[in-house]
């Protein structure tokens, strides 16, 4: 009888680790859900605030036309949206003379909710990996496929923002400046993320250690045969642009077509970035998986946190 009770102990012990990761998917599924309901309550007042905002535009533009302020057609002035604030610490998309899309400013508003996100799935690993934490394999394998889920809806958002302005997203003014001194087609170089992360993870195994370096040289081919087709389509477009023979308005209309294409070397670029992340992981241990997450959040929120010092630097007056 004692043998049978023991017995049940050690089976419910067994499956408290099983219980907590059950609870813990059906709570990441409840997060999910309530942010793309989130998501959709944003788009909708985003809407609407932008009709609002192209109304008082016209209104501001007539009030300066009446008043004289302007001397051509053309004034080029537009309100412009700075977002100085948050933990993502970036620049709005608003540039003069535009209106914000309601698609990136969707992403904007999704992409700062993302780098908290970021900061405490990095915190969880931080404290899971901690020496003497008794974390089961288990639940860092669930941790390590939120954070690469996390990943993947960034670029999954970020896809989106693309197909509204692509040129908003490839020139990166969603990311801190330090983060653009790194930017690659809207993102990371993958290559380059292997690099860091490498001597991180150390010991690696001899097939580990030659299973990631054949990673970086297929990641970097990767990214050449990318920025080569990106330098095409540049050589495309200035010749469309300048075709002596081509009629009249047909040459811009070529030249939008060609442009379309940025969308795809977004997606594809992404698509490689996570693809990296994903064989990584089945390069790695889990606990080396996890503590590759963990450098990589840490690597970004500390370029972050430059930026941030960078700003808040004493400028030296230009005046001796």
């Amino acid at each position: 009888m004692d043998e049978l009770e023991t017995a049940g102990d050690a089976d419910q012990g067994a499956s408290k680790p099983k219980e907590k990761v059950m609870r813990r998917l059906a709570q990441n599924r409840e997060a999910a859900r309530k942010s793309r309901l989130r998501k959709k309550a944003y788009i909708q007042q985003l809407e609407s605030s932008r009709i609002k905002l192209a109304q008082l535009e016209q209104e501001l533009q007539r009030t300066r036309q009446q008043q004289g302020v302007y001397g051509g057609s053309n004034p080029g002035t537009s309100l412009q949206r700075h977002h100085g604030g948050g933990s993502a610490g970036h620049f709005g998309f608003a540039a003069a003379g535009q209106m914000m899309d309601p698609g990136v400013a969707a992403f904007e508003i999704d992409y700062g909710r993302w780098v908290d996100e970021q900061k405490r799935h990095t915190e969880e690993l931080r404290n899971a990996l901690q020496p003497g934490q008794a974390t089961s394999e288990l639940e860092l394998e669930v941790m390590v496929q939120t954070g690469l889920a996390n990943y993947d809806n960034l670029f999954q958002i970020k896809g989106a923002a693309a197909q509204a302005d692509v040129f908003c997203v490839m020139s990166g003014l969603w990311r801190s400046p330090a983060e653009r001194f790194f930017l690659w087609i809207g993102g990371f170089r993958p290559s380059e993320v292997l690099k860091i992360l490498s001597p991180q993870l150390e010991p690696m195994t001899d097939p580990q250690s030659v299973a990631v370096y054949a990673l970086q040289l297929t990641s970097a081919q990767a990214e050449d045969a990318l920025s080569q087709g990106m330098q095409k389509l540049q050589q495309t477009l200035a010749e469309s642009l300048t075709d002596p023979f081509a009629a009249p308005d047909a040459y811009m209309v070529g030249a939008v077509e060609k442009l379309k294409g940025l969308v795809g070397f977004v997606q594809q670029a992404d698509h490689l970035r996570l693809e990296t992340l994903q064989n990584m992981h089945r390069i790695l241990t889990t606990r080396q998986a996890a503590k590759g997450l963990l450098v990589l959040g840490d690597y970004f929120q500390r370029l972050r946190a430059l930026s941030t010092l960078w700003a808040a630097r004493p400028r030296e007056s230009a005046i001796s």
